[in-house]
């Protein structure tokens, strides 16, 4: 039992991959929340690109 429990503290490599997934579940909700407060203002630029076309 105690040899399991040093195998557990001493892995790490399914720590890192928890990491990333974080770090990438942090970018998507800046990302989305970005869109979100300028995705008007984004999509009106766009139509007036358009327009001047």
């Amino acid at each position: 039992m105690r040899e399991m429990l040093r195998r557990l503290i001493r892995e790490e490599e399914g720590q890192g991959m928890a990491e990333y997934g974080l770090i990438l579940a942090l970018i998507a909700v800046v990302v989305i929340g970005i869109l979100a407060t300028m995705g008007s203002k984004l999509a009106e630029k766009f139509q007036e690109i358009v327009n001047k076309l």
